[in-house]
């Protein structure tokens, strides 16, 4: 007897392991179109100076050739969601794919920065579509005690592609001298820094075409029996007619979604679509991408040298990748609202000391220094920032916005939600430069108010997911807030 037991256990817990297996796979293969996401938006931060050369550019066009992806990214994600809903999760990864290496190829080749800012937009349409489709499809493939785990391997590829492309335009230059040399073929290093990007597009596009489509998906177009061979095989759940019935009911199989769905009493909007956009937008005003776009500018004025300058923006990156494993870690034990809390609060106190310390700096050849021991304050709160946002904000948005939707109108609300971050994300990065010019302590004095915010904002109106199906958020927005339990 106790050897059969033991022989049952031995075979669930094998079972239990192929499937953890599998639906581990497939998540990371849908999160590569984070990886190219985050590639795509940092490869132009080694190539801008040479390009900017190379086609004599003044100081608006090149910051617009910079910020010009953002825009594609925006209408990318808008449309995704509808594109996912006709089409399916994996078609949407497909044509992701193919976007990006036109954009690579393209970038790569141009002939001017008018055919550039193009590429750079084709190359953000992909961007905006991966933003959309690789959360909300691990959201669906995953179980729900993994699914926080699984959803944060979407900004971990987002970082790490951050990382590769920083190494690799790092790299590249290193080899031929500068980003502004002749490599390879007689093709400068900055149009090879852009090329590069093809290798993870082809492979992201292979990989796709081997995903299993998402089983609610499948069950909204009738394809029960499929959807059932998904859940089956890649999600080891163990009463598949129940699961069928449970997302069954929680489609509207007999209309088609449309923005319309996403229609409420409040603002024109429901309001669990109101908590998703203004999650983004949170996510992006606290200046995060400020430190990434602008990080050589930041430590420059703290007194290190342009090549120590460099190396700290990799090291930041690192970091960054550093503190996403310890979200995904976390995020299925903790829970979301306590994560997102702890990082507002890290992030106001360290962006508040950045601008209380920004605010003792002096111009020196047109450029802000920080005496001592400001400057190390400043560097360590920069550090601690991207610690936080890191271990928090980063990821667990992406989390959220894949989960908390209802299955109905999850990836039209999603889409909704991704646009208005590209669209944060360029109010951003393009005002920085002006918010610069008025001082870097009403720059880092901005995005510390909006983390206070975002505190307030998380406490009041974000419900905690934690372990729920994602069939039981229908109404989310009455699930439990500030610790309490389920309302009645």
């Amino acid at each position: 007897m106790n050897t059969n037991g033991g022989g049952h256990m031995s075979q669930d817990k094998s079972k239990a392991g192929r499937f953890s297996a599998r639906v581990i796979g497939i998540s990371i293969a849908a999160a590569l179109g984070g990886f190219l996401f985050g590639f795509d938006t940092a490869v132009i931060n080694g190539a801008v100076d040479a390009l900017a050369g190379a086609f004599e550019l003044g100081p608006g066009l090149q910051g617009f050739a910079v910020s010009s992806a953002l825009l594609g990214c925006a209408a990318g994600a808008w449309f995704a969601g509808s594109l996912a809903n006709k089409l399916g999760r994996i078609p949407v990864m497909v044509i992701a794919a193919i976007l990006f290496l036109m954009s690579a190829i393209g970038s790569g080749l141009a002939f001017g920065v008018i055919d550039l800012i193009v590429w750079r937009v084709i190359g953000g349409l992909g961007v905006g579509a991966a933003s959309v489709i690789a959360p909300a499809y691990i959201a669906e493939v995953s179980p729900a005690k993994v699914r926080g785990r699984l959803g944060s391997l979407q900004q971990l590829a987002i970082v790490t592609g951050i990382f590769t492309a920083l190494l690799s335009n790092a790299l590249l230059a290193n080899i031929a001298g500068s980003a502004a040399n002749v490599l390879w073929f007689g093709i400068d290093a900055w149009r090879w820094m852009f090329m590069v990007e093809a290798i993870p597009a082809v492979v992201y596009g292979l990989m796709a075409l081997r995903l299993p489509e998402s089983p609610r998906f499948l069950v909204a177009r009738g394809k029960v029996d499929k959807a059932s061979q998904v859940l089956l095989d890649f999600t080891g759940e163990t009463d598949v007619n129940l699961k069928i019935e449970e997302i069954r009911k929680t489609l509207n199989v007999e209309q088609k979604e449309s923005l319309k769905d996403l229609r409420g009493d409040k603002f024109g909007l429901k309001p669990i679509v109101w908590v998703g956009i203004l999650l983004s937008v949170f996510q992006q005003f606290v200046g995060i991408n400020v430190i990434f776009y602008y990080s050589t500018t930041l430590w420059l004025s703290v007194g290190f040298e342009e090549s120590q300058a460099l190396l700290t923006s990799v090291i930041t990156s690192i970091t960054n990748i550093v503190v996403t494993i310890v979200a995904i870690l976390l995020v299925d034990k903790v829970g979301r609202r306590p994560m997102l809390l702890t990082g507002s609060i890290g992030m106001a106190v360290t962006l508040g000391m950045m601008a209380v310390a920004f605010s003792f700096g002096t111009l020196q050849d047109g450029a802000v220094v920080l005496p001592q021991p400001w400057s190390l304050i400043a560097l360590i709160c920069a550090n601690g920032f991207v610690v936080f946002f890191g271990a928090t904000w980063g990821p667990l948005v992406w989390v959220l916005l894949g989960e908390m939707f209802p299955n109905s109108i999850r990836a039209g609300a999603l889409a909704v939600a991704a646009a208005a971050q590209w669209i944060a994300n360029f109010i951003i990065s393009t005002t920085f430069p002006a918010f610069a010019e008025i001082g870097l302590t009403f720059a880092y004095g901005f995005y510390a108010f909006f983390a206070i915010v975002s505190f307030f904002f998380v406490y009041f109106q974000v419900p905690e997911t934690k372990g729920r199906e994602l069939e039981t958020m229908t109404d989310v927005v009455n699930l439990p807030r500030r610790g309490g339990r389920k309302r009645a």
